[in-house]
Order: C-alpha cells, then sequence, then structure tokens
C-alpha cells in the first residue's frame, strides 16, 4: 500500500476501517467527511489519521442504524463548526432513544427465542420431544 509523505491512501483507510475502497468513494461523494479530501499531484486520495477516526465513529453510527441522510446531517453540523452543539446532541439524543428501542425489541425477541430453547431442551431430555411442534397433517 502507498503511503503517502503527508496522509494515508485510499487502501490504508480501506484497511483500517475495514470500508470497501468504494464505500470510501461512496462517503465522500455522499459528502459524509468533515473536510474534502485532497489528492496527491498523481491524483490519489490523502487521508489524515483525523479521516480514520472519523469513518470508525460513521461505521458504528451506521452500524447502529443510523441513516445515511442523519449521519450526512450529523457531518454537515460538525463541519460547520462551534455553534450547533445542541442541534448536534438533539440528533444523537434521537438516536440513542431509537437504539435502545430496537436494543428492547431484540432483547422482547430473545426472551422469546430463549423460551423456546429451554421447552426444547427440556423435552429432548425428558424423551418428550417427539412430535413437538410438529405441523399437523393436511
Amino acid at each position: 500500500m502507498i503511503r503517502h509523505a503527508d496522509g494515508l491512501s485510499i487502501g490504508q483507510v480501506s484497511e483500517a476501517t475495514g470500508l470497501s475502497v468504494h464505500a470510501l468513494r461512496f462517503f465522500e461523494r455522499e459528502g459524509l467527511f468533515l473536510r474534502p479530501i485532497p489528492r496527491s499531484a498523481g491524483g490519489q486520495r490523502v487521508y489524515d489519521p483525523a479521516d480514520v477516526e472519523w469513518l470508525l465513529l460513521c461505521n458504528r453510527l451506521r452500524d447502529s442504524g443510523m441513516s445515511i441522510a442523519t449521519l450526512r446531517r450529523f457531518a454537515e453540523l460538525v463541519r460547520s463548526g462551534p455553534g450547533n452543539e445542541h442541534e448536534r446532541l438533539a440528533l444523537l439524543e434521537e438516536h440513542e432513544r431509537m437504539v435502545r428501542a430496537r436494543i428492547a425489541e431484540l432483547e422482547a425477541s430473545l426472551a422469546v427465542i430463549h423460551g423456546k430453547v429451554v421447552t426444547y431442551r427440556r423435552h429432548l431430555h425428558d424423551g418428550t420431544a417427539a412430535g413437538l411442534w410438529a405441523p399437523a397433517p393436511s
């Protein structure tokens, strides 16, 4: 991988973030970076370690279900600089509420699944599993 004297290559950033080169280009097109990504004299993108840190945060936000539109809005706010911290906080608080709601849904689903696991284990242990939830003949 090429390491530019003044930064990181797209390949290095891809490796560091787990994002494909295609995804990095997509992020750039969508305005998700905090700054325009400069190019070397040869036209190759040159990233800073701060870009990697930002992308790692973006990955975590995306993994938690944040939409590209909301992520773009967050990036716009951060890029704008000081003075909009209340908006940033409101955006993050709303996302946190959504993530907590999703976790609650998953926990409810997990409880049902776990109940089925316990039932099947008990029936298998007791030798009473034959026909357990078998489809009825039509």
